[in-house]
């Protein structure tokens, strides 16, 4: 199949209303702290509060999102005065005094747990440069480059931070370049910073050359520090959704580099290896995990249906579509979408389910907690309405 003008028209006017009159509804303004700053997010069916606790990297994932929603959808203030709330939590309360960041603080920010990644400080890199083009403060700015600087310094220097693994089976996983990938590019077209062209370059390549298998048609989640597979069970375990993540990210990278040919090649490959290993072809929808030797996986929810592998889907489709006009990537867009907002959307009470099992039944009705909140959904609801918007939908 193939979309045409109106069903292109009708998508972009579905994301778009999607996104500002049910998905941002139900996170605010209700869940902007007023009392401590930040946000409460870990939020039940209907939007009521199940814990006050706060995960550093989904305060900074929603302070991105409200400064992006004023920078490209429309200035309104009171999307601004939310992102300074998101903002000044994280500066005044998330960071440690080695200068690495919290992951789960109190509702008044008091520390609770750190981990041994620098995720947070990723989304706080967006969250201070989207931040910064929307208001104009210099100090944002300023720190959205230092803490890239950082991160680039946390993911080439070994020891830097403490190790969760021995050295006896060393491994590195795909979610470093193509999050730090991700990072680059959000900085790049906000703020702007001379190094993320080089750097963009430097992890694209790293995933081509030790993540991406033509052989065996797949893009690996986890391999050894010369790209070969490690055969045991973490290291045959495939994460589709992440994969399909990363592949729509170097498509994006196609696309600012006036539709880069070599990369629409390898993104489109990295999805459709993906797509082929992860679509359930029983009940639809993306898998959680799968063993790249289709071997048994060892985490309990590994035929599970989460929320954020479909929003990944949805937008690689959909881009790939825009890219090449391959009517194959229309026809998956259509299964995934469709099954997405079927059987994830909460028609009562707005947002999405984050989890459904195999069968694409309810597993529990939250709607936020330390891994959910607004960033997949709404980030793909607005990321494909201002792709059709760009095209002239």
């Amino acid at each position: 199949m193939s979309y045409t003008t109106e069903e292109l028209q009708k998508l972009a006017t579905f994301y778009k209303n999607q996104l500002l009159n049910n998905t941002v509804p139900f996170w605010f303004p209700r869940s902007i702290d007023d009392e401590h700053g930040g946000y409460l997010l870990m939020r039940d069916r209907d939007g009521g509060l199940i814990d006050d606790d706060k995960a550093v990297w989904i305060q900074g994932r929603a302070a991105w999102l409200l400064s992006t929603l004023y920078n490209t959808i429309e200035p309104k203030q009171e999307w601004l005065n939310a992102a300074k709330s998101g903002i000044d939590f994280l500066n005044n309360y998330c960071f440690d005094n080695d200068g690495q960041m919290f992951f789960h603080v109190t509702r008044d920010g008091q520390p609770i747990r750190k981990r041994r990644y620098y995720f947070s400080e990723t989304f706080a890199v967006i969250a201070n440069a989207a931040y910064a083009k929307a208001s104009g403060d210099e100090a944002a700015a300023e720190k959205a480059r230092y803490l890239f600087g950082k991160c680039i310094e946390y993911a080439t220097t070994p020891g830097l931070l403490p190790a969760k693994f021995t050295g006896t089976r060393p491994a590195k996983g795909i979610g470093v370049p193509m999050i730090m990938m991700n990072t680059a590019q959000q900085l790049r077209e906000t703020i702007g910073d001379p190094r993320c062209d080089k750097w963009i370059s430097t992890w694209i390549e790293e995933i081509r050359n030790d993540f991406v298998k033509d052989d065996i048609q797949c893009v690996m989640e986890q391999v050894a520090p010369d790209g070969s597979i490690i055969d045991h069970i973490d290291g045959r375990t495939l994460n589709p959704g992440h994969a399909i993540e990363g592949a729509w990210f170097i498509l994006h990278e196609a696309k600012y580099r006036n539709n880069d040919p070599e990369l629409i090649k390898l993104g489109c490959k990295m999805l459709d290896y993906m797509w082929a290993r992860g679509w359930d072809k029983e009940h639809g929808g993306i898998l959680y995990f799968k063993d790249v030797y289709n071997k048994p996986v060892q985490e309990y929810w590994q035929d599970m249906k989460f929320w954020w592998p479909q929003n990944e889907t949805i937008i690689a489709t959909l881009l790939a579509y825009t890219l090449t006009g391959d009517e194959k990537y229309a026809r998956w867009h259509k299964m995934v979408h469709d099954y997405a907002y079927d059987k994830f959307h909460d028609q009562e009470h707005g947002e999405w389910f984050g989890y459904l099992h195999r069968d694409g039944t309810l597993a529990q009705t939250a709607k936020g907690n330390l891994f959910k909140g607004p960033f997949h959904l709404p980030r793909q609801e607005w990321y494909c309405a201002l792709l059709l918007q760009e095209m002239g939908y």
